[in-house]
């Protein structure tokens, strides 16, 4: 086996990694024979250096195999396996709603999905504010859930990706989280464990999502659709709208209560169905559920509006352990203390500070500060107003939702400071900016 601080000379003096010497690295990543300092130096390297696409095709495909693999072949299931990731961001529920949607159209979406990471939050944070949801379901839960929803979004196992599962958290403390090239491998790797046969991806832009420009998002999004066909996985990237929060609200048990909302007719902010149903158009056609993308949007929007996506999340929740009976008793704690943002004065609402948002949402208890910090399920923001919407001066802006009254006042001056005003006429940007194919 070649010396760690052999090809980690190579790659700090900008030469090209071969497959077998990634395969190497990624080897000493899964046993622990590389050491948390050589780790950090190849990471380091790579940050600085970089990788094309084939050493990122090699990366990711190592770091798949350096754990166990899903393969559903023969497993039962009745239709292709289909996924869809998000790079992140704030009030983004749509995984929600679009996993019992694709499920209702006959795909199967076995969802790996993760926590809160900084101020975007996490899916498996939000379906844990349903008592008794489990995220670590067993291979055999897992499979009847499959069988029985068509959808089960929980988290990945500690034999998925775990070269991946060292490699984040050394990266986590060495300032080294910031690279296409290793964004890439860590999320497509563990997709490609899961064993889908077609992927589509949510990369985010602007004030609240982890790339701030659409520059930055169009080269991530580029490098994950080129590596996950590379790998043998088709995939599209759309690149949409995290300049202000994604529906009416942001914290765990808000969004769900939100998204049990929309799969239950009660309406669905346009923003938010937008993202959901392109993405669902898209992945139906890769996985060649819909010839094209107009009768796949259509099948997706019936399957949200005749209630048939509704039954399957319910489906999901209950063999999952959460409530029997979701759609009518979600039994969804509530915050002891709401109060209004009330708009410190008249005009439009131009622009919001989303990341600062989210922050707050960490302030009030709804996300970590720190890995293990317990979150509280109850708090964050409803009736979030949106981008171009004019107000007079004590409208509210959005509703607060605290467990005590400082936390709640803290999270009033937070909100009304992360929002701009103006008096001219506005129009906010697409939701969906770009769709990345190649």
């Amino acid at each position: 086996m070649p010396f760690a601080q052999e090809l980690i000379r190579i790659k700090r003096d900008g030469g090209a990694l071969t497959a077998a010497q990634i395969d190497a690295f990624t080897e000493g990543l899964a046993d622990g024979s590389w050491s948390e300092g050589q780790v950090a130096a190849m990471a380091m390297a790579i940050v600085l250096r970089g990788m094309d696409t084939r050493e990122t095709v090699a990366l990711t495909q190592a770091m798949t195999r350096s754990g166990e693999v899903l393969d559903w072949r023969g497993a039962g299931l009745r239709g292709p396996v289909l996924d869809k990731h998000s790079t992140g961001g704030v009030g983004d529920k749509v995984s929600l709603l679009l996993a019992p949607i694709v499920a209702a159209c006959g795909g199967v979406v076995p969802m790996i999905s993760g926590r809160a990471l900084s101020h975007t939050g996490g899916t498996l944070d939000k379906l844990e504010a349903l008592p008794g949801y489990t995220v670590t379901p067993s291979y055999g839960q897992l499979l009847a859930t499959l069988r029985d929803a068509g959808c089960a979004i929980v988290g990945a196992s500690e034999d998925l990706a775990p070269a991946d599962k060292r490699l984040y958290a050394i990266r986590d403390v060495t300032a080294t989280v910031e690279s296409v090239p290793l964004i890439t491998a860590s999320i497509l790797s563990k997709k490609l464990a899961a064993g889908l046969q077609a992927l589509v991806m949510d990369v985010k832009t602007g004030s609240g999502a982890f790339c701030s420009t659409p520059e930055q998002a169009i080269v991530l999004a580029r490098s994950l659709v080129q590596v996950a066909r590379g790998a043998g996985l088709p995939t599209v990237a759309l690149v949409t709208d995290m300049n202000q929060v994604l529906g009416h609200t942001a914290g765990n048990a808000l969004e769900v209560q939100e998204a049990l909302a929309a799969l239950s007719g009660a309406g669905c902010e346009p923003r938010l169905l937008e993202v959901t149903l392109a993405l669902c158009a898209q992945l139906l056609h890769l996985g060649g559920l819909d010839a094209d993308l107009a009768s796949a949007r259509a099948r997706a929007l019936d399957a949200l509006e005749s209630g048939r996506a509704a039954e399957a999340f319910a489906r999901m929740v209950s063999v999952l352990g959460g409530p029997r009976d979701v759609l009518q008793d979600a039994q969804l704690p509530t915050a002891p203390v709401q109060r209004d943002v009330a708009a410190p004065r008249s005009g439009v609402l131009l622009a919001m500070d989303t990341r600062a948002l989210g922050l707050a949402v960490i302030g009030l208890g709804g996300g970590r500060r720190r890995p293990g910090d317990a979150v509280d399920p109850r708090v964050g923001f409803s009736q979030v107003r949106g981008l171009g919407v004019r107000l007079q001066a004590g409208e509210p802006l959005a509703c607060v939702h605290a467990a005590d009254e400082a936390a709640a006042e803290a999270a009033v001056q937070a909100f009304v400071a992360a929002v701009t005003w103006g008096e001219a006429g506005f129009s906010p940007a697409p939701v969906i900016q770009q769709v990345i194919v190649e």
